[in-house]
């Protein structure tokens, strides 16, 4: 595997920003990484565990080096899907391998049912659409109050409410953003409103995110293979009871992967996975083909 070439491309709005890791002499697909809002300096440990195959890694628009033209802040699912097709052809078309992570999952999943001629197989992990879950609304609801929080407080307040959402086990109760919270000093963040309200997660990604229904018809009839993956240390929590509940609903149950919802991490941010296992794991589930 060379070492990472950047290239851009030019999409409605944005200018997305992508790296290539070409491997000699292989004969599988390019095997994409992506996530949302996660951007390409998150999968570098997964990548360099696949030197025999060529790995592409891009900046989700507004992430990263990605910087939006449209002076838009909010995005959907059916948008990034749109500028994955449009990098998919800008690689040599499809079909490619996909693992997608979090909201790069939920993204991912809105390629397929847009362009099933795209993804040979996508490993879905985790993707946080909370609209299939028993407790959705609840849920939503939660979502919506912390998207309220960071409009009138800021990052740090919202991301407070944002991390017990996420690492919350079992169904969102009704007075979840009630609950008391710890002060956003105590995790290290800012407890001070720097007056931005531009942060990915919170403006342009978290709603459309979480709010987004797959289309189930569109997956089922693709000839995409579609397999949905949780983390071993995740269970109970959101994303993980949507990875399953997604899984569920396309007639099947989710693979599971070593550590947790950032598994294939290294320790380059803070909270480290198991990226050596992790990849064990894809790669064996890329390998057993339909």
């Amino acid at each position: 595997m060379t070492e990472p070439k950047t290239l851009t491309l030019d999409v409605p709005g944005c200018v997305l920003h992508y790296d290539v890791r070409e491997a000699e002499d292989t004969t599988e697909p390019v095997l994409l990484l992506i996530g949302s809002p996660m951007d390409a300096a998150g999968f570098g440990a997964l990548a360099r565990h696949f030197p025999d195959r060529t790995v592409v890694t891009y900046d989700p628009r507004g992430s990263g080096r990605s910087r939006r033209t449209d002076g838009s802040v909010e995005s959907t699912p059916e948008l990034h899907a749109d500028d994955l097709h449009r990098l998919i052809g800008a690689i040599g078309g499809g079909p490619v391998d996909i693992f997608a992570s979090s909201g790069g999952a939920v993204n991912a999943l809105a390629l397929v049912a847009a362009h099933p001629e795209d993804v040979r197989t996508l490993v879905a992990h985790e993707p946080p659409a909370v609209e299939v879950l028993p407790d959705r609304e609840r849920a939503l609801a939660a979502v919506a109050d912390i998207r309220s929080t960071y409009d009138r407080e800021g990052f740090g307040p919202a991301m407070v409410k944002f991390s017990a959402i996420v690492s919350h086990q079992g169904e969102i109760p009704a007075d979840f953003a009630d609950q008391p919270l710890p002060s956003p000093a105590d995790f290290g963040l800012p407890a001070e409103d720097d007056g931005s309200r531009d942060d990915v997660l919170f403006a342009q990604n978290l709603v459309t995110c979480t709010g987004y229904r797959p289309d189930f018809e569109a997956l089922r009839a693709a000839p995409t293979r579609v397999v949905l993956a949780v983390g071993v240390e995740s269970e109970g929590q959101l994303a993980c009871r949507a990875g399953t509940a997604i899984a569920e609903r396309l007639g099947g149950e989710p693979v599971v992967f070593p550590s947790n919802h950032g598994g294939f991490l290294d320790d380059t941010y803070g909270m480290p996975g198991d990226p050596d296992g992790f990849a064990v794991a894809l790669r064996k589930v890329l390998a057993e083909q339909a």
